[in-house]
């Protein structure tokens, strides 16, 4: 990049939001960005509300070891992506969200108004014709750190819960498992990012994007998982195995995953696995990030469209992988990967 780019220290902050606003597309709350808050609608009188947060060489480096260098599209498009898919796990639609921005002074406004576009884009492609950013807030600080609140609509719905498991239920899921990880593995590698175009790194190009960009089941499937009697269900956003965990957890069950689906599921990522000298298996079981869904439904339910069983609710207490100790567990924010 241009190192005579402009920078957020050279515009006062009424005129990055001017850059910012424009680039965000059609505001849908009845009052938008602009006064001290904004005001939203409730038809169903209930809101589902939660947040997440995106913090530089924590959550995304903007230059990676393989020399891949984040875009503010991609961090605005993972920013969208992880907040939705939490509010889709309650069998809710999002219905908006308020962005801050804590931005250092070095940052380049383009990278800034790329966010902007990320954000927009993704609302566009993940979220649903409901959703739009309806205000947020901007400060200065040492590192980029990018923070969420989204609010969903139940549309008359129970919300489903992570305690609802039963002994005997189908535990099913949908979305990608795996490839986020792969792409974390690719970006921290010593392969070269930089043109990512090349024939022979396509393949580990595309688990990068999966990273930087994770594409999310269809914006109906949280929903529909609630229609069809989904007894519990959450967001997989920090490893099958341990978010399975937190299902039986709560609901006071044990689960146990089908060992032969999950391999055949990790065998096309294998040759790229190999150039990386990793474990697709791995990936799969303990990889988060794709913010895929994972639910229980009861014996009898027919799964929506999309989800495939990949286990069963069983009496005990404890995740299994095909009834053995399963090689991956998934990633702690404070352990790291176990």
């Amino acid at each position: 990049m241009p190192t005579n780019a402009p920078t957020v220290a050279d515009l006062d902050e009424k005129s990055l939001l001017a850059l910012i606003f424009p680039r965000l597309g059609p505001d849908t709350a009845l009052l938008g960005p602009g006064d001290d808050a904004a005001v939203i609608a409730a038809p169903d009188s209930r809101t589902v509300i939660s947040i997440d947060t995106l913090v530089q060489d924590a959550d995304f480096r903007l230059v990676w070891p393989s020399g891949y260098r984040t875009t503010g599209f991609d961090v605005g498009w993972k920013c969208i992506a992880q907040n939705v898919s939490d509010v889709r796990a309650m069998g809710a639609v999002p219905t908006s969200l308020v962005v801050s921005l804590t931005l250092p002074g070095s940052t380049e406004v383009q990278w800034v108004e790329d966010l902007a576009d990320g954000l927009a884009a993704a609302i566009a492609s993940l979220a649903s014709e409901r959703c739009s950013v309806v205000g947020g807030d901007l400060g200065r600080g040492n590192q980029i750190v990018v923070t969420a609140a989204v609010t969903g609509d139940l549309e008359g719905r129970a919300p489903v819960l992570r305690s609802g498991a039963r002994p005997g239920d189908v535990l099913a899921h949908i979305g990608a498992l795996g490839l986020a990880a792969g792409g974390l593995a690719v970006l921290e590698s010593g392969f070269d990012m930089t043109d990512p175009e090349k024939d022979d790194d396509r393949e580990l190009a595309a688990l990068a994007m999966a990273q930087c960009r994770p594409q999310l089941p269809p914006a109906h499937s949280g929903p529909a998982a609630a229609d069809a009697g989904a007894t519990a269900m959450l967001d997989v956003s920090d490893g099958l195995v341990r978010d399975a965990g937190r299902i039986a957890r709560a609901s006071g069950v044990g689960i146990d995953l089908d060992a032969g689906y999950l391999r055949a599921k990790a065998s096309p990522l294998a040759p790229a696995a190999a150039r990386l000298g990793a474990d697709p298996l791995t990936w799969v079981l303990g990889g988060g990030e794709d913010h895929g869904l994972l639910a229980a439904f009861p014996p009898e339910a027919v799964l929506p469209q999309g989800f495939v069983r990949l286990g069963e609710v069983v009496a005990g207490e404890a995740v299994t992988f095909g009834g053995a100790v399963p090689p991956a567990t998934g990633w702690d924010h404070f352990a790291g990967q176990l």
